[in-house]
């Protein structure tokens, strides 16, 4: 039976990441988990973060995965170290892949963040981003209302743009050139915060990143899915499994047409 890679997230937020292992690495079994019962993290305490996320982890251990990937800033932030001391396997966070991407791409030196309150409220980027490169400034807002909207499958209305526009008004005067979304559920709304940001600013998703270091630890480890097999993919969720499908569908879209896909909500709360 093939192992596969457990993605987590506290929702939709982490198909991002999802997606972008399905277009790198098309053989690799993925199991995905969101906790859309208890979404948003962002609002919430590190302790109960944490304890959430320790009991998807434990939830998701017993498929054997080869490897798990915390898709939500806000648990990467405060869970990471403690997942890795505990699991036997590779973790990876999606923190530290985007703030590499920011690096790469900025060319005046200033990278603004944006992310739910407990991640903007961790420092996590601001200090992943200057162990690398001690000069870069960093300008961080926090955007709580965005998960919801994404949640609610909401990424284009007017409401939307007005939404954006408010959160990152005070943003817009910072001479900034690179933006990381650092909630994975941001992507969704890719399309109106690059209108509201402006061309000159590049927006930043840890998605790519963090593909190509999963392929890369899978690689080194000798755990990389064997040519010409066929993944069955396995999509978890604790709340309304009929938003949830009706997101994942059509964001993944090409990517799960043609792949068995089994969708499930467990009880785990």
């Amino acid at each position: 039976m093939q192992q596969a890679i457990a993605i987590l997230d506290s929702g939709v937020g982490g198909l991002t990441v999802a997606k972008e292992v399905m277009r790198q690495l098309p053989q690799e079994k993925i199991i995905y988990f969101g906790d859309t019962a208890r979404t948003p993290y962002g609002p919430r305490d590190a302790e109960e973060v944490a304890r959430f996320t320790h009991q998807i982890v434990d939830y998701l251990l017993q498929f054997r995965p080869k490897m798990i990937v915390i898709a939500c800033n806000t648990a990467t932030a405060v869970a990471l170290e403690e997942i890795r001391a505990r699991v036997p396997i590779p973790v990876i966070g999606v923190i530290h892949p985007g703030a590499r991407a920011a690096i790469k791409t900025t060319r005046n030196q200033m990278v603004g963040v944006i992310g739910t309150e407990g991640t903007i409220r961790s420092h996590a980027y601001e200090q992943a981003l200057r162990q690398i490169a001690p000069q870069i400034e960093v300008v961080s807002r926090a955007c709580p209302s965005f998960v919801p909207l994404v949640e609610k499958g909401e990424f284009r209305t007017e409401h939307t743009r007005r939404v954006v526009e408010d959160s990152l008004r005070e943003l817009r005067r910072i001479p900034m050139d690179c933006l990381i979304l650092g909630c994975t559920h941001y992507p969704f709304l890719t399309e109106v915060i690059g209108e509201v940001m402006g061309p000159e600013v590049t927006l930043i998703s840890s998605a790519d990143e963090t593909a190509r270091e999963i392929s890369t630890i899978l690689y080194h480890k000798g755990l990389l899915a064997s040519t010409g097999s066929i993944p069955v993919h396995q999509f978890f969720c604790s709340g309304d499994p009929r938003m949830f499908k009706s997101i994942a569908q059509t964001w993944l879209n090409e990517q799960i047409r043609v792949t068995p896909v089994v969708w499930r909500v467990p009880n785990i709360i």
